[in-house]
């Protein structure tokens, strides 16, 4: 499979993960305590957290360059 394809395949994975992952954060939101410092720990995971699942992901992408 060619660089292009790849890169491809793997940016409508990265788009459909980040549907996916954005619909859960915003469920789990609604039910979690209404306290400002649990919202603020939990919007800080939720927004950092999206990335670690793409690595290898985007390493399959960037592969044979």
């Amino acid at each position: 499979m060619n660089a292009r394809t790849r890169k491809l395949i793997g940016s409508m994975g990265v788009v459909a993960f980040r549907g996916v992952y954005i619909f859960a954060v915003a469920t789990l939101a609604e039910r979690i305590p209404p306290n400002k410092a649990v919202q603020l720990v939990f919007f800080l995971v939720a927004g950092v957290a999206w990335g670690a699942p793409l690595i290898p992901l985007i390493r399959w992408m960037n592969r044979g360059r």
